[in-house]
């Protein structure tokens, strides 16, 4: 593709740039391009211009992402300050895609609203829509009321949660659309509750999570279909660190990849993985899930690009 000839952005294009110090997992190949777009009419212009032939693929902040390490064809879309902006009134809370969740959760809380479960979500706003991203019960479709995005085409459009089918970790959000704003009107509450709330659920957090490993965030989606909510009523028994820990794979190692022994359903890079070793181990989990359980695991990180050189993985699995 980089034979291709290609809008010329206001922004910045960069081509053959190598994505693994963008993830959180730091792995991966190279992207053919990346753009970061100046701003809202430099993306829809170079939407607009660009080949119908030419892949999309709109990336956040890598937090819930394996980039294979063969890289990827595509041209990926990285928004930056001209996207992360947060604007807040009496009722609403309007969140520039790359505006991080945990930023937006304090800012909503300094305001007397509600948006505290998004504090321990690693990301930015453009991904919690698109996964419909959730924890302790509340979920990014709760208080969703619309979304603005720029389209394959460069067409601006706004979109409702009903417009997206917002579901546990999914979207139907179109190929190629790229996220730009998202428009939430939480409850309200009181805001010195609400910040104490968040320093609680980040104290819980870090008990219980690798937050200082090279993770991605939760690696298989609870085979329950729902987050956990953090109650002292909570069912474990379908939550997929309990499946992972009965197949006995919790502190397993590929490479240099692990499942986490702090958390088993974090996959890390101990140094030095290959995104090969990551999703390899992954796999394997997932054999062995099925092998104990009959419980078949689905990702929750996302996995895009080619593989390079010989591989066990599926990359349609």
């Amino acid at each position: 593709m980089t034979d291709t000839k290609l809008p010329t952005p206001r922004g910045k294009l960069t081509p053959q740039r190598n994505l693994n110090d963008l993830t959180w997992l730091r792995v991966g190949g190279p992207a053919d391009y990346l753009l970061q777009p100046a701003d809202l009419e430099d993306l829809r212009d170079f939407l607009r211009d660009l080949p119908e032939n030419v892949a999309i693929f709109p990336m956040g902040v890598g937090s819930n992402l394996i980039v294979r390490d063969g890289g990827l064809r595509a041209v990926v879309v990285r928004l930056g300050r001209g996207f992360n902006g947060i604007e807040i009134d009496a009722e609403h809370v309007i969140a520039g895609a790359a505006a991080l969740d945990a930023h937006v959760a304090r800012r909503a809380a300094d305001a007397g609203l509600d948006l505290t479960f998004l504090r321990t979500i690693p990301g930015s706003i453009g991904g919690a829509v698109r996964m419909n991203a959730g924890c302790y019960g509340s979920y990014t479709a709760d208080h969703l009321v619309s979304v603005q995005a720029v389209l394959r085409d460069g067409t601006e459009v706004t979109l409702t949660p009903e417009d997206l089918n917002l579901r546990y970790r999914q979207s139907d959000l179109a190929e190629g659309a790229v996220i730009v704003s998202a428009t939430f009107a939480p409850p309200k509450g009181d805001p010195a509750a609400l910040h104490a709330r968040m320093e609680e659920q980040l104290r819980k957090r870090d008990e219980t999570q690798p937050t200082k490993d090279r993770s991605a965030g939760s690696t298989f989606r609870n085979p329950a279909g729902f987050s956990s909510t953090g109650k002292a009523d909570d069912v474990h028994d379908l939550k997929a660190w309990k499946v992972i820990d009965d197949a006995g794979m919790r502190g397993a190692i590929l490479g240099g990849a692990q499942m986490s022994p702090k958390h088993s359903n974090f996959l890390i890079n101990t140094g030095g993985a290959t995104a090969a070793d990551l999703e390899n181990l992954g796999e394997e989990v997932r054999k062995k899930v099925y092998d104990t359980s009959g419980i078949s695991l689905v990702w929750e990180i996302m996995r895009i690009g080619e593989v390079k050189g010989p591989s066990e993985v599926d990359p349609d699995a």
